[in-house]
């Protein structure tokens, strides 16, 4: 299974105004593991950034003016998400950005629905902690999440931790360290993704000759007993 984490900043909130995407951060996951490959790149939206939106990502229009136009890279950005399943944090507004700038293109792309599936991680943190605060840096704190070591920078940044998040949120997949590395045990949680090129865990099955003594031992433990709790 093919995932890709994306995140975007933009000029301001509602592409419905004009505004546009100005970056775009993405890690890929396979089989729910890191894979390194990520997709990241500023754009020149051709337009104001609003100050209130430069105030959250720190991206100024001076710094934009020598980037890449979104249609000089539509075809790589696509190419790269092309038939993987999203996993954006409040999806709609990153999906309706995304798809306003298809819908501008000379020759205009479809939505990205229709090459892509799409998970809204938000969408699973408020079914999950309902009546919880669930933005990104909430969901951090509550699963004990340090970004401080983090290398990355904005949405790519975004995107890599909101993958660490993901895999907490919808099972695990990663190594938790309860205790500091000086045996403390002091501090938080620390999380640390398990490495993508680790060797695949051996699997063991039961012999017949296993099963059967098994088999003869439940039995024994059924008729010295009312009732065995996963029998019930």
């Amino acid at each position: 299974m093919r995932q890709v984490v994306l995140d975007t900043e933009t000029t301001g909130i509602n592409p419905k105004l004009g505004h546009r995407i100005i970056e775009i951060g993405c890690v890929e996951m396979v089989n729910r593991k890191l894979t390194g490959n990520h997709y990241h790149v500023y754009i020149n939206p051709q337009r104001v950034v609003e100050e209130e939106a430069i105030g959250v990502h720190g991206i100024t229009n001076e710094f934009l003016t020598d980037k890449p136009l979104f249609h000089d890279i539509a075809e790589e950005f696509l190419a790269y998400v092309k038939g993987a399943e999203l996993v954006i944090h409040n999806a709609p507004f990153d999906v309706g950005f995304i798809n306003h700038e298809f819908a501008m293109l000379r020759q205009k792309l479809n939505p990205i629905e229709s090459y892509c599936g799409v998970l809204d991680t938000l969408a699973m943190a408020r079914k999950k902690h309902s009546g919880q605060k669930n933005s990104l840096d909430a969901l951090c704190k509550r699963y004990g999440i340090n970004n401080s070591h983090r290398e990355l920078h904005g949405a790519l940044l975004d995107a890599e931790i909101l993958a660490d998040v993901y895999l907490l949120l919808s099972g695990g997949q990663t190594a938790l360290l309860l205790d500091k590395e000086d045996g403390s045990g002091a501090g938080g949680l620390d999380i640390r993704r398990l490495s993508s090129v680790r060797e695949a865990l051996s699997v063991v099955k039961a012999s017949g000759p296993e099963l059967s003594e098994h088999a003869l031992y439940l039995d024994s433990l059924r008729k010295g007993a009312e009732a065995i709790v996963w029998d019930l």
